[in-house]
């Protein structure tokens, strides 16, 4: 058993180490800048247990599926689904599952790094003093001039996209492992310092009653869709990353008696989401007590973390140092979900016969140059459009809105109708019958309804008019309003979330 499909990236140390892997490609920008604003704006606790229920239902199912491929192939996800389909008798066309997810990775790369050059900067500014003291209009001044500066957009992008392929660059164990055992415990830990923090601030009762208050009359069918959708995209499924992770996941551990365990693929994602939505609510409990204390707005995206919370710091006692720490917290997120998104087409260059660091610098380079473009787009670019879009409004278009659930569609299909059901017992290795075919039932019926829905839903809110839109709400009451809309920056980044 220990020997079936063995990967030849390498296995995890431990079950722990593909939990905190996993859980760091799923804790991402989207866990800080989105899933708390929407706890408060949809019914605080009704909508985090209505949630906790799509996660379940939705978001659980198809992750098991996912990771069960990946193990199954033991290969990048291209090369797994192209095993995977001779194994069972069909198309090797289905190798396009793989595909599909790895290039969506790759596209979302490009221009996650761009939002994480910016992360960089904000610590920059948090370290230097620079916002210290800081007025409204001079804290919207920061971020316009950022975004206005070619350059140092690009140099942020460039930084990023060097950090991330550095640790893809050492491969599995010696690069990803090592990373997401110091990224993995530091996040925790500064998010428990902050959390400290904000327990003694006067507005944590505030922020209590903003996301957790049960408000039944809030839940409406755009709560129950954004639900749903936020339920899959925040565990980055369908960008080949979760498939790739669990090639790597190990099929049994030895116990400190000596004996061996099988590894429960079931089990282990619960703990990720599980894990993964905890981060998302602490997120919120961090933020908005920060946000109230000052008498700001709370808000969602961009204009949430790097407006309302940069003029937060700039007027609250020892704000360099917590304004720091929270944009470290927010560096190690995004750059552990960027680390997982660039594996996969690494992984397979590999698998074609390129060295890993070769692999890890053609993937780099590649997706470094296609992000130039969403990098120029709030500058050089910006009033360059292709169907109301700028460069950076059409890579996320196309990999959140399209992308994304069509790949997780194709991983319910295959692994709920195509996949031999010998082959999914044996690999799930569930202990109870029940619980295997209710897993069964969700993936093969529920998740897909609900994915099918969605991406209906957001692909009509993404190409309805824009009068017909819903006006964002000012983030910051005492200046302008943020850059936003005209730039395009996205309110659905995971990478995921």
């Amino acid at each position: 058993m220990a020997n079936e499909n063995k990967p030849i990236h390498g296995i995890w140390g431990s079950r722990w180490v593909f939990i905190l892997a996993a859980a760091g490609s799923a804790v991402g920008l989207g866990n800080i800048w989105k899933f708390p604003y929407m706890t408060g704006a949809n019914g605080g606790a009704a909508f985090v247990m209505m949630y906790l229920l799509c996660i379940v239902a939705v978001g659980v199912p198809i992750m098991v599926a996912e990771v069960m491929l990946g193990r199954r192939g033991g290969m990048s996800p291209v090369n797994s689904m192209f095993k995977l389909a001779r194994d069972n008798g069909v198309n090797s066309r289905w190798a396009g599952v793989g595909a599909l997810g790895a290039l969506s990775g790759f596209l979302l790369l490009s221009f996650y790094t761009v939002i994480g050059g910016w992360t960089l900067f904000y610590v920059w500014e948090m370290v230097s003093g620079a916002l210290v003291h800081a007025s409204a209009v001079e804290v919207q001044g920061a971020f316009e001039g950022m975004m206005a500066n070619p350059w140092l957009v690009l140099g942020g992008h460039t930084a990023f996209m060097a950090m991330t392929m550095f640790v893809v660059g050492f491969g599995v164990i010696r690069g990803i492992e090592r990373a997401v055992r110091i990224l993995m415990p530091l996040l925790f830990a500064l998010l428990a310092v902050l959390f400290g923090y904000a327990l003694t601030s006067d507005g944590f009762a505030d922020a209590f009653r903003y996301m957790f208050a049960f408000d039944i009359a809030k839940i409406s069918g755009a709560s129950v869709l954004a639900a749903v959708g936020h339920s899959f995209f925040t565990l980055s499924i369908g960008l080949g990353a979760i498939m790739a992770y669990g090639a790597y996941m190990p099929r049994e551990v030895v116990t400190r008696s000596g004996q061996r365990k099988p590894v429960s693929i079931g089990s282990t994602v619960l703990a990720v989401a599980a894990l993964d939505t905890l981060v998302a609510l602490v997120a919120g409990m961090i933020i908005f007590p920060i946000v109230f204390a000052n008498g700001l707005a709370p808000g969602e995206g961009p204009g949430l973390l790097f407006v309302t919370l940069p003029l937060a710091f700039a007027e609250m006692p020892l704000g360099m140092l917590f304004g720091t720490l929270f944009f470290v917290l927010v560096v190690c997120a995004a750059w552990t979900s960027s680390i997982s998104i660039a594996e996969p087409p690494v992984a397979w260059l590999v698998e074609k016969g390129f060295s890993r660091p070769k692999a890890a610098i053609l993937v780099g380079l590649l997706a470094w140059t296609l992000g130039i473009g969403s990098a120029l787009s709030f500058n050089v670019l910006a009033d360059y459009t292709l169907f109301g879009k700028t460069f950076f409004g059409l890579m996320d278009f196309l990999t959140i809105n399209i992308m994304l659930p069509v790949g997780g569609l194709l991983i319910a299909i295959f692994a709920g109708w195509i996949m031999k059901e010998t082959q999914a017992r044996k690999e799930l290795a569930m202990k109870s019958f029940g619980l295997y075919m209710v897993w069964r039932a969700m993936v093969r019926v529920f998740a897909p309804l609900a994915l099918i829905l969605v991406f209906a839903f957001s692909l009509w809110q993404a190409l309805a008019p824009a009068d017909e839109a819903v006006p964002a709400e000012p983030v910051v009451e005492e200046a302008p309003a943020t850059p936003q809309a005209q730039n395009e920056v996205p309110l659905t980044t995971e990478a995921p979330q």
